[in-house]
């Protein structure tokens, strides 16, 4: 499956603000690499200083890992874990991550970590590019049948954009991490991939 590693997509602008001058934007949507964990890690740092209340980790812990780490992340040695990521000529402006289990009994699941989009590339399509990419790499992938993950309460467009793309919640975690503004709710979503999704 050759083709799911690179997804050219592309958007026209309505109005040329929207992409900062540019008429058409080419966006490449691609798997990451451990050669792109130093830009990878850039993002996320960002991510875990700027949506406190979507991650359970903080940025010192992250930045406290070494680079090894995060090259790990996008391509790790047992193959449990890739990453997807979407630019804009060089600049990566959004990341998704896919974690996988070694255990026969629960070989059959990926879980969806990790999603952060930049700020100033939002409402563009990106978060569901990233999403569509990672499912269809999930549905190739021998034994997955299942996609989960999960999303702090109250953040209505990734919930609704998890549900266009056919997610289903199954539950709530009360108190599932402390952050600045006190404890917040996960809810936790799955897709079972042999029905199409959005």
């Amino acid at each position: 499956m050759a083709g799911l590693g690179r997804l050219s997509c592309l958007w026209a602008a309505d109005r040329g603000d929207l992409f900062h001058g540019w008429g058409l934007l080419q966006m490449n949507v691609h798997m990451l690499s451990p050669r792109d964990a130093a830009q990878y890690r850039q993002v996320m740092l960002h991510a875990y200083g700027h949506a406190a209340d979507a991650f359970t980790s903080t940025p010192q812990e992250r930045a406290a890992e070494p680079l090894s780490w995060w090259a790990n992340r996008l391509g790790s040695v047992d193959g449990l874990s890739v990453a997807f990521g979407v630019r804009a000529g060089d600049a990566l402006t959004g990341v998704l991550a896919l974690e996988f289990s070694s255990k026969t009994k629960t070989r059959h699941k990926a879980l969806l970590v990790g999603m952060y989009v930049m700020p100033d590339w939002r409402g563009q399509g990106l978060a569901r590019a990233l999403i569509r990419a990672a499912l269809a790499h999930a549905q190739a992938r021998e034994h997955i049948t299942v996609v989960q993950l999960e999303v702090t309460e109250g953040n209505v467009a990734a919930i609704a954009l998890y549900q266009s793309l056919g997610f289903q919640s199954y539950g709530v975690e009360p108190m599932a991490v402390l952050t600045p503004t006190g404890y917040r709710n996960k809810v936790h979503m799955w897709l079972e991939l042999n029905r199409p999704y959005g």
